[in-house]
């Protein structure tokens, strides 16, 4: 039985939040929500508003339908710059010491 796109959501959010390093808070502030109405979506208590896809594809960068195309294509497109791994090696870089 295929997923539903609601599941697909739930999943492709996740594997954002995992690749972006993003924690529910992150997300909580730019949607407008609390963390706790994440943690509700996240688990499939309350379903995520077409609304909500909008403002979450505007935090990770995508467009909306490839927010909705799951996690795989979601994460291909994932600008770089919101990667984890660039994320953590602009804070590790060594900061140019002023004259």
């Amino acid at each position: 039985m295929p997923m539903t796109l609601r599941e697909t959501l739930r999943l492709t959010v996740a594997a954002l939040m995992q690749a972006t390093g993003d924690s529910q808070n992150d997300l909580a502030g730019p949607l407008g929500l609390t963390q706790t109405q994440i943690s509700r979506r996240q688990s499939g208590r309350t379903a995520w508003t077409l609304d909500d896809c909008d403002l979450l594809a505007a935090h990770f960068g995508l467009p909306t339908l490839e927010l909705l195309a799951g996690p795989t294509r979601a994460c291909e497109l994932l600008p770089a710059a919101r990667l984890r791994s660039a994320r953590t090696e602009t804070a590790r870089a060594p900061r140019a010491v002023g004259r």
